[in-house]
């Protein structure tokens, strides 16, 4: 599911298509076959009503899962930056010259992260994924040789902040994993499409009402437009800007 959503602007297209065609349908095709007399009427405009209020509440739902889980990378995103920064600054507690290459390390491994958040090409997500690990090993061989000629309480500060380092990579990528689940589009996209030829079923057929019968397929394919690009961590327009980590990029290369 999750390589469909990853296209914004093809899920729009697509499902303004089908909002659209289930309204002519029951516009059309159901009206004809069906007829509602006076004293039914009442009673559609009340399962109609439900049916469009069942379909904006999962559609706002869906809405704050991708805002939830947009916000979640971001708070990442900051405790990532947060536990390099403070492994950096505790390389000065150990001996040299075992300092200097943890910090040299750490500077190559904060350019691997500015371009996890960056990267948009499969392969070269998967280059970075490959280079992020080696570059953990590397990391976690070097602060262990360097606490290893001082087994101090000193020395487990630099063990305790690479493991945060460690840790802190591996929360944000479950993050980003973690995704709106396929059965709550599904759902959603199955409620809509029902409104939807409820809604062209009871309309009058006119000319007028049916230019406005385009509008509310448009509202809710802009919507699901919305909830895919921010529940898209790479292909979206509004995605994750590595900020905080860039900023601490560039004070590392301070004199």
């Amino acid at each position: 599911m999750n390589e469909f959503t990853d296209h914004p602007a093809l899920l729009f297209a697509l499902s303004f298509s089908t909002l659209w065609l289930a309204t002519r349908l029951g516009a059309s095709i159901l009206r004809r076959k069906v007829k509602l007399d006076k004293e039914v009427r009442e009673d559609f405009g009340t399962i109609l009503a439900t049916t469009l209020t069942l379909s904006g509440l999962i559609i706002g739902f869906t809405f704050s899962m991708a805002i939830g889980r947009y916000e979640q990378r971001k708070n990442f995103e900051e405790a990532e930056t947060n536990a390099i920064g403070t492994e950096y600054l505790r390389a000065d507690l150990m001996p040299e010259p075992g300092a200097a290459k943890v910090r040299s390390l750490l500077k190559l491994y904060l350019d691997a992260r500015v371009s996890f958040y960056t990267a948009r090409d499969p392969d070269q997500v998967r280059q970075i994924s490959t280079r992020t690990a080696e570059l953990q090993r590397e990391l976690w061989a070097a602060v262990i040789g360097a606490t290893a000629t001082q087994p101090t309480a000193i020395g487990g500060l630099g063990l305790a902040g690479m493991n945060d380092v460690l840790n802190s990579q591996g929360y944000t990528q479950a993050a980003w994993w973690n995704r709106i689940p396929a059965a709550a589009w599904i759902l959603m996209a199955t409620i809509s499409a029902i409104s939807q030829v409820l809604v062209g079923f009871g309309a009058q057929n006119t000319k007028a009402e049916s230019i406005l019968l385009m509008v509310l397929p448009l509202v809710v394919s802009v919507s699901f437009l919305l909830i895919a690009d921010i529940d898209s961590p790479r292909a979206g327009v509004i995605r994750v800007k590595p900020q905080n980590l860039t900023s601490l990029v560039e004070s590392l290369r301070e004199p």
